[in-house]
């Protein structure tokens, strides 16, 4: 079977992973090449025009893992060319992008047989947000843990029971027990949900923070009586954006504040038990004058954010009542109140 490629889907390093033994020669595509939709690389377009590119030649069991890879990246057949949906000039390929696409392609090629590419290409950018993740987690002490090694973990199953914005995944795995032997398999559940930044804002001269309330799901679903959480300023780290510009770009959307003196507070896993999800926190040194408090929030996301400005000792007594009961914002509490007098001075 042959694929006519071009921009994103000529990428050697991408459709090697599913058609290593593919053979590629150099041809003319019809279309143009345009920035994709979905990100910043290029995709083959349907305007006149004509560019270069591969055409692949593969055996059917590659073939189709290629064109399930072609589909989850949102690519689709048309007029003889593998074509995505885009416009404007396209951008070149830099490492650090295609180092997240290879990423997101090796999980749209293990989802084979699991779900249709119709199915995946929708999840895209959840995924390209889980593949960026994964890139970051690669890094890790290991001085009193046990320290991973290849063939600890193994997996005889993944299931994938639900797949919208976020994801359950489901694993029958086994793992090193500490006498060394194998653990028995057994099955785990894990809510996937890519790296997220928690940035609080704090004045040194007025010696106030500035926190954030709004509805929350979570507590909706456990049942609480209290529907709105106080917490700080939060969201996903996009694909293609470290921790701190996530944490500066946040802060415009949910408070309207230009940060820019970002102290790094702890990296961690709020319930590694079932969640992925992974938290870079941080404390913003900024001016907080009266008045910097406001309602803001995203109206494509559905969010109404309230700011409130809290001096620091009425700050802590929200903690120590328990009325400010979210992790990121009580350890970020807990580190302002241990370094408070040394960012004061």
């Amino acid at each position: 079977m042959e694929f006519l490629l071009a921009g994103l889907a000529a990428e050697p390093a991408l459709f090697r992973l599913a058609a290593p033994s593919a053979v590629m020669r150099a041809v003319r595509v019809k279309g143009p090449l345009v920035q994709s939709a979905c990100g910043p690389w290029a995709v083959l377009g349907l305007d006149p025009g004509e560019v270069d590119g591969v055409a692949l030649t593969c055996p059917p069991s590659e073939a189709a893992a290629l064109a399930h890879l072609l589909g989850g990246l949102g690519l689709v057949e048309a007029e003889g060319a593998w074509r995505g949906e885009g416009q404007g000039p396209a951008p070149a390929m830099t490492p650090g992008v295609l180092a997240v696409l290879v990423a997101v392609a090796e999980d749209i090629l293990a989802l084979q047989g699991l779900a249709a590419p119709a199915q995946i290409a929708p999840r895209l950018q959840a995924m390209l947000v889980r593949a960026s993740s994964r890139l970051r987690a690669g890094q890790g002490a290991a001085t009193l843990r046990h320290p991973t090694a290849p063939g600890d973990v193994t997996s005889a199953a993944l299931r994938l029971p639900y797949a919208h914005f976020f994801a359950i995944e489901e694993h029958d795995l086994a793992w090193r027990r500490f006498d060394g032997t194998m653990s028995a398999p057994a099955t785990r559940a894990a809510f996937l949900s890519g790296d997220a930044v928690t940035v609080l804002p704090y004045d040194p001269a007025r010696d106030r923070v500035l926190v954030i309330e709004q509805f929350r799901a979570g507590p909706y679903a456990r049942g609480d009586a209290q529907l709105w959480q106080i917490e700080a300023i939060a969201g996903r780290v996009d694909p293609f954006e470290t921790p701190e510009d996530a944490a500066r770009r946040e802060a415009v959307e949910e408070a309207g504040l230009t940060l820019t003196d970002l102290h790094f507070v702890a990296r961690y896993y709020p319930s590694p038990g079932a969640v992925s999800e992974y938290i870079h926190s941080y404390v913003a040194l900024t001016d907080l004058p009266d008045g910097s408090a406001g309602v803001f929030g995203l109206a494509e996301e559905a969010e109404d954010i309230r700011g409130h400005l809290l001096d620091f000792q009425a700050f802590m007594a929200l903690v120590a009542s328990g009325e400010i009961d979210n992790a990121p914002l009580v350890l970020t509490a807990l580190w302002l109140q241990r370094e408070r007098m040394r960012l004061r001075h």
